[in-house]
């Protein structure tokens, strides 16, 4: 059940959602050795964000996940930023990230919970 939102004030065109969305998709997959089929993402380009009283490029990550290790968020933060560098052009020291373990029996899915 990972699940990722992402905030950001960087516009990204309409056309492109599909393809940002899936690259990060299979990466988060990836970064928790889950099956994709699991990950929901959310995007919400173009938001009003401001960060440090400016409004250049800047993100707010959510990343929930069920038995996420605090040992993982390090390495977490570390690659998601690298990718919204890349990407999104978003510098690391602009970017927050929430990182949540919700018990079990918090997290409905398929009429039941996990």
């Amino acid at each position: 059940m990972p699940t990722l939102r992402l905030l950001t004030n960087v516009e990204i065109a309409a056309e492109d959602h599909p393809l940002v969305m899936a690259e990060l998709s299979q990466r988060l997959a990836e970064l928790l050795g889950k099956p994709e089929s699991y990950v929901m993402l959310i995007l919400e380009p173009g938001r009003n964000l401001l960060f440090a009283g400016t409004a250049a490029p800047a993100a707010y990550l959510e990343l929930k996940s069920l038995g996420l290790a605090e040992t993982q968020t390090s390495e977490l933060s570390r690659r998601l930023c690298e990718w919204l560098e890349a990407r999104l052009a978003i510098p690391a020291n602009r970017v927050y990230i929430e990182f949540a373990n919700p018990p079990r029996q918090m997290f409905g899915w398929n009429k039941g919970t996990f």
